[in-house]
């Protein structure tokens, strides 16, 4: 079983910044995909942020040249650097972490992070 945790959510005002942080623990071998999504209410969760274990990375067209992801595989961590956020960033965000673990294949969620931008 490999759990993620994410933290690092809150409140702030339009142009402002927050740092996200993933971790995941448990038996883990090598996790290939660590990615952020996100949830606004009445919304579907979609793709945020996305980085391979060899440093690709992906971002959905709406945070091109806000955000960042970046991650520490030797600590299985993940971060999200957001920068002007903007009211409709607001939405839960959820860490996912795909790889291998005890020989077998694993897709984990963490519980979100709350973020919250005020016009």
């Amino acid at each position: 079983q490999v759990q993620v945790v994410e933290s690092g959510g809150g409140s702030v005002q339009a142009g402002g910044s927050l740092r996200l942080s993933c971790a995941a623990s448990g038996i883990i071998f090598s996790i290939r995909v660590m990615a952020w999504y996100r949830q606004a209410p009445g919304k579907q969760r979609e793709l945020v942020a996305g980085m391979t274990d060899d440093g690709t990375t992906n971002y959905t067209d709406s945070v091109k040249g806000r955000f960042t992801i970046s991650r520490d595989n030797a600590k299985n961590t993940a971060y999200l650097e957001m920068n002007s956020l903007k009211p409709d960033d607001t939405a839960v965000y959820y860490c996912n972490a795909d790889g291998r673990g005890a020989g077998r294949y694993f897709s984990s969620w963490g519980q979100g992070t709350q973020v919250t931008v005020s016009s």
